[in-house]
């Protein structure tokens, strides 16, 4: 049975967990269209798929753009500071080199 509910503050993980059960219950159940137990569980996984996904989609757009505004930052830091940026690049570099020749 379901032990988990569906929450604002429950991490993703919890909703994919919840939607697993859910959906192992919806294919448990006899699959009969006149069957109200079977009508309210694919509610119910249709429910917990869209949140999820809509939770999923909201992520990884922050994820997005938190990477694009760092990358900004570096290339506001490296057309500000070029030698630092070309020091770096040498260094980086050196070690790609290190690591080529030790193999």
């Amino acid at each position: 049975m379901l032990k988990k509910t569906i929450s604002s503050e429950g991490t993703v993980i919890d909703d994919l967990a919840l939607m697993t059960d859910t959906l192992e219950e919806v294919l448990k159940s006899s699959g009969d269209l006149s069957d109200q137990k079977y009508i309210d569980l694919k509610k119910k996984a249709e429910k917990i798929l869209q949140n999820v996904t809509s939770r999923t989609n909201k992520t990884s757009n922050d994820y997005y753009y938190k990477v694009k505004k760092t990358a900004y930052c570096i290339d506001d830091y490296l057309h500000e500071k070029p030698w630092h940026g070309v020091g770096i690049g040498v260094f980086i570099g050196f070690l790609a080199g290190l690591l080529l020749i030790n193999r």
